[in-house]
């Protein structure tokens, strides 16, 4: 399977600090940051801060420690900022999106956190 990773998309962009974010959270192979048009009052896209285009391209190619840290990340985060129904919080959705059926904007591997309130049905039917 061949992906082609632009490296000229806004979230390389943003990892090579060509751009300035909002950090949330940052470790050796993960960023996270707010995103710039909320939907919800917790809002923030997690990235690996290696070259993959989406989740699938990530899960086949990354090293284990890419996947363990990025994994992990996304659970921190979520403690974090208090959402983590294990840790009393009332939940988030987590939304990863791919290619063009799946409505992906930035072609760089990112999860949505969404939470602060019911973030209602999971997905819309369209007649």
């Amino acid at each position: 399977m061949q992906y082609d990773y632009d490296d000229q998309n806004i979230f390389a962009k943003i990892l090579r600090g060509e751009i300035p974010c909002q950090k949330v959270y940052e470790t050796q192979h993960t960023l996270a940051f707010s995103d710039i048009a909320p939907k919800a009052p917790h809002h923030v896209l997690v990235i690996p801060k290696g070259p993959y285009v989406c989740y699938d391209h990530f899960a086949r190619a990354a090293s284990d420690a890419e996947i363990l840290d990025y994994t992990r990340s996304i659970g921190t985060i979520c403690a974090e900022l208090g959402v983590a129904p294990g840790d009393d919080g009332n939940g988030y959705r987590m939304i990863a999106n791919a290619g063009h059926d799946g409505v992906q904007e930035v072609p760089h591997l990112h999860v949505h956190i969404l939470a602060g309130r019911n973030i209602g049905p999971m997905v819309m039917m369209r007649p």
